[in-house]
């Protein structure tokens, strides 16, 4: 299960700079990579980068949580 939010997070993080770029300067790192936010790859790098995002969600009452 470790290795899972290690990916997880690591795709976050990802998914993160990529916006930040996108933000920034108006480069998507995804849709250059694939040829275009409409092609079938950059869809399933946003697909995997949200549900990993959601997944993320799951581990926010382990991280918040006081020991």
């Amino acid at each position: 299960m470790k290795a899972l939010n290690v990916i997880s997070l690591i795709l976050v993080i990802l998914g993160g700079l990529n916006w930040l770029a996108v933000g920034l300067f108006e480069y998507d790192v995804v849709s250059e990579i694939f040829g275009g936010a409409d092609e079938v790859g950059s869809r399933i790098v946003y697909t995997v980068v949200g549900l990993a995002a959601l997944y993320a969600l799951a581990l926010l009452p382990k991280v918040s949580k006081d020991d």
